[in-house]
């Protein structure tokens, strides 16, 4: 349920914020968080990153416990789980690599191209840190049963000392580290729901309380932004790298929402919403893979037709009252691509265990191009018109562990 839910609300934020329009004759990608600061608190029901990693800690937890009573090896429990989470993304890179060169051959900027593809390739950042926390997942839950809390305890206070030495001394360099700090530690706070130290409103709400107060202390005082996502023009983001208040945000999420456990499991005891959630599960990655490239197809087919509902200024009270209508369309799409590519995300996973050299070199390789797509975008220089360094390598990533999606046999 809670991955359902913030996918949702994945989807309906990107969907919000973008701001395509018309201006002087030439085709701009706003961001409304720029246009109309106000929108920046929205941030803080949208940016639902920290829930992700809290549910995988839960699942990581549960699924490497089960692996060490089942005496299966690393290799065996990270291939599987490097080929289901890859596996999905391969169709997606081919396709915005055919983009890219058509949109060259038909004389499309390679401008357009490249902020197009990178507004719909962008998410997979967190599948480049997801990876890297996973990897670590075995170690961390070492770490967690002989340490308990202190394991969160350490990783909070190397997150901090990063910040310390990012904001008040200049470091630079350094504070990308945070990547792993930060959404390690969050990643813990599945390790606490999963052992139960999360169970009931008396347990989990001062969770939340703290992270509240160690929020308005960062804003108020210390002068983090209140922005929970990256803003075009701001020099300081809390998300790239994540800055300490994206783990304050994490412990507000995980204290307000593990707070309902009981009545969300009544709930999901209604067949109808149960399957609504195993609906939406079995398609996620799909969902989160494809819903940028969803909007902007459509964005990209309403600039070709002459830019049919792109003369309307964002944050106008129309434009406001167009979004609903957009947004349908959006899903409409949306709902064609799954039906397309969805398939990719539910091939049987081999059982064959991975070498752990080969999960180290094609993890390297598949987050390092991911990382790079997500920065600039597939459009780049070159007879090919895009970038086919960094789609190589994340391709060549895929191949190494195992995640092109290829029919396979049982146990193959």
């Amino acid at each position: 349920m809670l991955r359902a839910l913030s996918i949702g609300a994945v989807v309906f934020g990107h969907w919000l914020i973008a701001a395509p329009w018309i201006d002087a004759g030439r085709l701009r990608f706003d961001h409304m968080l720029a246009i109309q600061p106000w929108t920046q608190w929205l941030s803080w029901l949208f940016q639902v990153m920290p829930v992700f990693f809290m549910v995988g800690g839960y699942s990581n937890a549960t699924s490497w416990d089960a692996a060490m009573r089942d005496g299966k090896s690393y290799g065996e429990w990270i291939g599987v789980r490097m080929r289901r989470l890859f596996a999905p993304v391969v169709p997606l890179l081919i396709a915005w690599g055919l983009l890219g060169m058509g949109a060259g051959l038909v004389g499309i900027p390679s401008e357009v191209v490249r902020i197009g593809s990178q507004v719909s390739i962008v998410p997979l950042w967190f599948l480049a840190v997801y990876v890297l926390v996973a990897l670590f997942a075995p170690l961390s839950r070492a770490a967690w049963k002989r340490l308990g809390m202190g394991s969160f305890w350490i990783l909070v206070a190397a997150a901090i000392l990063v910040d310390v030495l990012r904001f008040r001394f200049g470091v630079q360099g350094l504070p990308w580290i945070n990547y792993l700090f930060v959404w390690s530690a969050v990643h813990q706070l599945g390790y606490m729901w999963q052992g139960g130290r999360l169970d009931g409103a008396w347990r989990s709400l001062p969770w939340a309380l703290g992270g509240a107060a160690m929020m308005a202390v960062l804003i108020l005082v210390a002068g983090y932004p209140h922005s929970m996502v990256g803003v075009p023009g701001e020099e300081v983001s809390n998300t790239l790298p994540p800055s300490i208040a994206m783990l304050g945000l994490g412990l507000v999420q995980a204290g307000l929402l593990l707070a309902f456990q009981r009545p969300v499991r009544r709930l999901l005891s209604d067949r109808r919403v149960w399957a609504a959630t195993i609906v939406v599960n079995v398609n996620i990655m799909s969902i989160y893979l494809w819903h940028s490239t969803a909007m902007i197809l459509i964005i990209g087919l309403s600039w070709w037709l002459g830019g049919v509902g792109l003369h309307l200024t964002p944050g106008s009270p129309v434009w406001w009252a167009a979004r609903p209508l957009w947004m349908t369309v959006f899903a409409v799409l949306l709902l064609g691509l799954l039906a397309i590519f969805g398939r990719y995300e539910r091939l049987p996973a081999p059982t064959r265990p991975l070498h752990l050299w080969r999960s180290l070199l094609g993890s390297a390789l598949l987050c390092g191009g991911l990382a790079k797509l997500a920065i600039s975008g597939i459009g780049g220089p070159g007879s090919l018109g895009i970038r086919s360094g960094a789609l190589l390598a994340a391709l060549g990533g895929a191949a190494i562990v195992g995640a092109l999606p290829l029919k396979r046999r049982p146990g193959g």
